[in-house]
């Protein structure tokens, strides 16, 4: 098990839902994390009550500059960064006919883009620091197809392999990169999908974002050997075509 206390880590998307979580999982590591999220507000109130070992600044995550003052925040306060978690996403409403051109590049530019601008700027700081870990959460819409979240869909799978690249070419400087694939959670993004989406599933019901945040803790401070791996937590929603077979008499 790593120790990563003393240091520092980044949780895109940290005002709410899985984000939260997550921060609440990495300072119970003693690890100190700096909720990153433009929802100012629900931000601040997370960082509050985490208490010393967490703050809150406001992060555009498609802004060169606001990453640059994040990390450096991040570090004087709590030390050399550790871990970076690009959580922050938003889904969009459409198919690959009906998308607008605008929607379908503002949701790659915050799904796929920002988190690799993140990890462009965060990995020479990890490499100086002697390694650290990356959490890419995409989705099991970077594992399927979807319909209607065209640009949703694009971005997954764009930073699920972007996940993979990253792992091949920082593994020397001690720097692990996976990615963590949810199903339908509990989040406010989901808040008015019906709880039927998960009847079909094996595990039939919604996740909890505690649940995220507990594998990405185990990626970051126990899977010391994993790097370039895909976490699935979908209640099995993946792993087959799931039919009502008959009884054995």
């Amino acid at each position: 098990m790593i120790d990563f206390s003393g240091r520092s880590a980044i949780v895109t998307g940290g005002a709410r839902g899985i984000g939260a979580a997550v921060a609440a999982a990495l300072v119970r590591e003693k690890i100190g994390v700096v909720i990153a999220d433009l929802l100012e507000h629900e931000g601040a109130a997370v960082a509050e009550s985490l208490g010393p070992e967490a703050m809150f600044r406001r992060l555009d995550v498609t802004d060169e500059s606001g990453w640059q003052r994040v990390i450096a925040d991040a570090e004087a306060q709590f030390g050399p960064l550790a871990v970076l978690v690009n959580n922050a996403g938003i889904v969009d409403f459409g198919s690959v006919e009906t998308e607008s051109p605008a929607l379908f590049r503002h949701v790659v530019d915050v799904d796929l883009y920002g988190g690799w601008l993140g990890m462009h700027l965060s990995a020479p700081r990890l490499r100086a620091a002697g390694g650290g870990v990356i959490v890419n959460v995409s989705s099991i819409a970077g594992l399927a197809g979807y319909a209607g979240i065209a640009g949703y869909v694009a971005a997954k799978w764009g930073l699920r392999g972007l996940t993979k690249a990253a792992a091949v070419e920082l593994g020397a400087a001690g720097i692990r990169v996976c990615s963590v694939h949810p199903g339908p959670i509990h989040t406010p993004m989901t808040a008015g999908m019906s709880e039927a989406v998960a009847a079909a599933q094996p595990l039939p019901r919604f996740g909890e974002p505690e649940e995220v945040a507990a594998m990405v803790r185990f990626i970051v401070t126990e899977a010391t050997f994993s790097t370039g791996s895909e976490f699935v937590l979908d209640g099995g929603a993946t792993a087959g075509q799931w039919l009502a077979l008959p009884e054995a008499s």
